[in-house]
């Protein structure tokens, strides 16, 4: 029998029929017999999450209303549905499935692959089915052949199932539970919005909203400095006593004590230059490569991965859902023997320092499912180049640059420190001077911030007398600043810095703090289409609306980041089999239970205040539903395809009966074809009516039922 191969998605599967001789079908691809598959193959895929959780009043009726009475919403048995709109692809892999015995799954190799495949194939009810799994980093059709030459059991991938099943049963649970009772008594108190609440999304808004106080209470202090200017034989510099005064008198004392008044002869006493060096970066996860891209392109989070993801599939980087920057000895060798190919691609030829490979970049222990970002073996052509987008183009020459200057000699320098002597007190300088760029001749359009306010020291002599003036000058400190996008997603990976207790501390180093390498910058775009927080020219910022969220939720434990991280660390004991699902969803019961009890009273006294209109303009809503290729995106007054240059004409009106259309209602509609019952619709002869909105054949209809 042919066996059945499944991809995650049709971009995926397309991938993989290009390492072989195919017939494209209706929903699948007929591989030829090969040396690799002697019967053939069928390459089929899922359109992301095929399958889904069902909502709550599919497992119960009365969980149908939001009712307080109702809670919690603990099913007995969970139940699952094929996803709106995508019953005929099921259909084509459910018959493959039947008709094979051995089906390899072909999805991402990470937690939510194997969710995607096993929640597939467990809703077909097949039975009896060898399953494998095929474990590749690029798309290359060298690696794809070599991946189904290779093909894994399933042990391992079970276990990722299991873990990842629990995560998705929990987010469930906590965000249907959290979100009514969140929801219904903050609206008790006067605020008519509905909140989302989620086991990652939350702490990292209430992270940011500590930020926002932080910002907001600081109380700037003034400081006082001495600073002398010294003009030596060969020019002038600059220096300063170590330390800050905090009053204007205790400067003066100082000076007092030394004898100092204006302009006073000093002596340079010590002079000590140091030969430096800093080592090429290290290479790139995805964490690093969304922080670096926001820095210099203010690139989104989720639009980086939305490209890399692009490049990926255009087999021109491998697998970007990685959280590793080392690669192995393999991906070495192949660097190492492209290496001048690689500089051509961006006319920056140089002499190579090292071909031996350095534990910094290379190192088999550190590397786990999926190594470091890296270009494939494939060298594109000027015209593949000349093809990609702006976005593309900086990302993979960035992924290049970085690979590249793992090759490349350190970046050398000089720094000199010098002490000038004023009547005993002593006054510091240093300077840096520029010996060798080495590496950083591959990112010279980058602004190296920190080495431009370097000062240039002159030519100095030891003993050297110097004519010096000394000022008092006068600062103040500076609040912290908001965090910019790329500075988000390093905080949700080290936020245990922010957590005093050791243990909590330790948990979320371990499990790398907030969501994972992949879902991070979904979390973001989450929070954002939620109203919780607002990004204007790179800044991230809290709205009204994410205020009172964190007003609400404030000294509970949807507040912690430890709270995450241990239920993380719980679910990674169970992708390596030491940890039960059934006692990780029985704790998390306990937990939603404990909450009903006790959040009524906390909130009893506390009042919310909510005065403007979230601008939730510019916020990516769904995936299109009409064209699949462009994204809704909320307008001004109403909600459009992005691919609109693209001929898709899609459209949701933002009021419709006078009745506002939220985000959460037109993601409903693009994902699931419609919404909840909702309330408020008034028809033409001014009555008014509750009814659910559909989305069917591109039109809005309403069911009354």
């Amino acid at each position: 029998m042919k066996p059945v191969i499944i991809a995650e998605k049709p971009s995926q599967a397309k991938a993989y029929a290009d390492a072989f001789k195919v017939k494209k079908n209706e929903g699948f691809f007929d591989v030829q017999p090969c040396d690799i598959f002697p019967q053939g193959a069928y390459i089929t895929w899922g359109i992301g999450h095929l399958v889904e959780l069902r909502d709550p009043k599919s497992h119960n009726p009365k969980w149908a209303k939001w009712s307080l009475q109702t809670l919690p919403i603990l099913p007995e048995e969970f139940q699952f549905q094929i996803a709106k709109g995508k019953a005929k692809q099921f259909g084509v892999i459910k018959k493959l499935i039947y008709e094979t015995d051995t089906v390899i799954n072909a999805c991402d190799v990470d937690r939510e692959g194997s969710n995607i495949f096993y929640s597939i194939f467990d809703h077909t009810r097949a039975q009896n089915k060898t399953i494998k799994r095929l474990w590749i980093n690029s798309l290359e059709v060298d690696e794809v052949r070599k991946g189904f030459l290779q093909l894994h059991d399933n042990k391992k991938d079970l276990l990722m199932y299991e873990e990842a099943k629990a995560r998705q049963m929990s987010d469930w649970l906590v965000g249907m539970n959290g979100s009514r009772l969140y929801t219904l008594l903050i609206q008790k108190k006067g605020i008519r919005e509905v909140f989302s609440i989620g086991r990652v999304q939350s702490p990292t808004v209430y992270l940011i909203y500590q930020r926002s106080l932080e910002i907001e209470r600081f109380v700037p202090e003034p400081f006082f400095e001495l600073e002398g200017t010294f003009k030596a034989e060969q020019g002038s510099y600059k220096g300063k006593v170590k330390g800050k005064m905090k009053v204007h008198e205790e400067a003066q004392e100082l000076l007092r004590k030394h004898q100092i008044d204006g302009k006073i002869p000093g002596t340079v006493s010590r002079l000590k230059t140091e030969d430096k060096k800093t080592l090429p970066p290290k290479l790139h996860a995805l964490s690093t490569i969304q922080a670096t891209a926001n820095r210099k392109w203010k690139y989104s989070p989720a639009n980086v991965l939305k490209t890399m993801q692009t490049l990926y599939e255009k087999k021109l980087v491998t697998y970007p859902r990685t959280d590793t920057q080392f690669i192995t000895p393999n991906e070495f060798t192949y660097l190492e023997n492209q290496v001048e190919a690689y500089q051509k691609l961006i006319n920056q030829p140089f002499n190579v320092a090292s071909r031996t490979p350095s534990k910094r970049y290379v190192d088999s222990s550190k590397v786990q499912e999926h190594y470091a970002i890296i270009p494939t073996k494939k060298i594109p052509t000027v015209a593949v180049l000349a093809r990609l987008s702006n976005e593309e183009r900086n990302l993979y020459e960035e992924v290049l640059r970085t690979t590249l200057a793992m090759f490349h000699s350190n970046y050398l320098y000089q720094e000199t420190s010098v002490t000038t002597d004023v009547n005993g007190l002593a006054f510091l300088s240093t300077g840096k001077v520029e010996i060798d760029k080495g590496w950083k001749v591959l990112f010279s359009n980058d602004t190296d911030s920190k080495a431009s306010k370097e000062p240039n020291l002159p030519k100095l002599s030891l003993h050297e007398q110097v004519k010096g003036k000394v000022v008092i000058k006068e600062g103040q400190t500076n609040p912290p600043k908001p965090y910019t996008e790329g500075q988000l997603i390093a905080m949700m990976k080290t936020c245990g810095k922010f957590v005093e207790d050791a243990v909590e501390n330790e948990i979320l180093k371990e499990v790398e703090g907030l969501g994972t390498e992949a879902t991070r910058s979904g979390i973001i775009e989450t929070i954002k289409r939620h109203g919780y927080i607002e990004v204007k020219k790179n800044v991230v910022s809290i709205t009204e609306k994410g205020n009172v969220l964190c007003q609400a939720i404030e000294g509970n434990l949807l507040a912690s980041p430890a709270m995450t991280a241990k239920w993380e660390a719980y679910l990674k004991k169970i992708g390596t089999g030491t940890g039960s699902s059934e006692l990780f969803l029985g704790s998390i019961a306990k937990f939603l239970n404990h909450l009903i009890k006790e959040v009524p009273s906390q909130l009893h006294d506390k009042m919310f205040e909510m005065s403007t209109e979230i601008d939730l303009s510019g916020v990516e809503v769904a995936t299109c539903p009409t064209c699949q290729k462009g994204t809704i995106i909320s307008r001004k007054n109403f909600y459009g395809c992005s691919a609109y240059k693209e001929g898709c004409k899609q459209t949701f009106p933002a009021i419709l009966l006078k009745k506002q259309l939220t985000v959460i209602h037109v993601e409903d509609l693009c994902t699931k074809g419609e919404t909840e019952v909702l309330n408020g619709f008034v028809s033409k002869t001014g009555k008014s009516f509750n009814a659910k909105l559909m989305f069917t054949n591109g039109q809005l209809k309403f069911n009354f039922i």
